[in-house]
């Protein structure tokens, strides 16, 4: 099956994470879902005008965004440019289709006073190892923009204490080092004595783990975070992924280079890490309608 020959190559050649196969081979069955219910075609034969039905289909009867129709036609462009490469297709049907134009949305991020108070707050977080845990979850998160599958990747041997960084695993398997300022650096030879202290049966060497001494999972790191950011925000996004955009732009609002910030997010690109310019001008304007006298 042409589509399990596609996943196979993603998985082995390209490395990708367990999510990214899971998203591509959902979007892929999904396709292949509609051209047999609609007694089209197979998806090797497939042709343009299915591909750009499909996409209708999915924006007027699934009633998906904008963006979550581009992520699906980003899948099948993956798959028809494998098939065309393997010669399995003698023409890529995607190639001339464009992406849907999409309204352009800042990250959403959450003010350094508002993680200043939950973090500096003695009553946010208590003393057992679930809060001394969740902590370290929220500065960890804030403290080095990492991704939420890079931190419940991190193992205890990761963390470097002489150097004082933190090695993470990113996208596409891609190996960086990441600085931890010194009070966070204290904060996880803490945390990983205090689980040694818990004497958990698995010994799991991950450095984030459950009230059992499992590795963590996203749902854990998601709770946790929405958790915690509610006791100081009332904006609708609590992710974990809020808190890689809070890094950035408190980054970059203090003059830190892009292309540093870029490194230190894992970007494979520049122009990923532009976003959070965009923050800093609406910044900017803003201080500036509250400053001139003729704002």
């Amino acid at each position: 099956m042409l589509i399990n020959d596609f996943l196979t190559y993603i998985q082995y050649e390209k490395r990708y994470s367990p999510h990214t196969l899971q998203a591509y081979k959902a979007d892929l069955l999904q396709f292949e879902d509609f051209l047999k219910s609609n007694s089209l075609t197979e998806v090797e034969t497939a042709k343009a005008t299915d591909i750009k039905n499909y996409m209708v289909s999915l924006l007027q009867e699934s009633g998906l965004t904008e963006n979550a129709v581009n992520r699906k036609l980003s899948s099948l462009k993956s798959f028809y440019k494998f098939l065309h490469r393997e010669e399995k297709i003698a023409q890529n049907p995607t190639r001339l289709i464009k992406t849907l134009k999409t309204p352009k949305k800042l990250p959403v991020f959450v003010e350094d006073v508002k993680m200043d108070t939950l973090l500096d707050n003695e009553h946010s977080f208590d003393d057992s190892f679930a809060g001394r845990r969740d902590r370290l979850v929220v500065e960890l998160l804030f403290g080095t923009g990492m991704r939420l599958a890079e931190l419940i990747g991190i193992k205890e041997e990761d963390f470097n204490k002489y150097e004082g960084v933190v090695k993470v695993l990113g996208k596409r398997n891609k190996e960086r080092i990441i600085p931890l300022h010194k009070s966070l650096q204290n904060e996880v030879l803490e945390f990983i004595s205090l689980k040694t202290l818990q004497n958990f049966g698995n010994k799991s060497p991950y450095l984030v783990v459950t009230n059992s001494g499992d590795q963590a999972y996203p749902n854990l790191i998601y709770r946790i975070v929405n958790s915690c950011l509610k006791l100081v925000s009332t904006q609708e996004k609590k992710s974990p992924h809020v808190l890689r955009h809070s890094f950035a732009s408190s980054l970059l609002n203090r003059g830190a280079d892009l292309n540093a910030i870029k490194e230190l997010l894992g970007h494979a690109s520049l122009a990923a890490t532009q976003v959070y310019t965009h923050n800093s001008v609406e910044r900017l304007k803003s201080i500036y309608k509250q400053a001139h006298p003729r704002a």
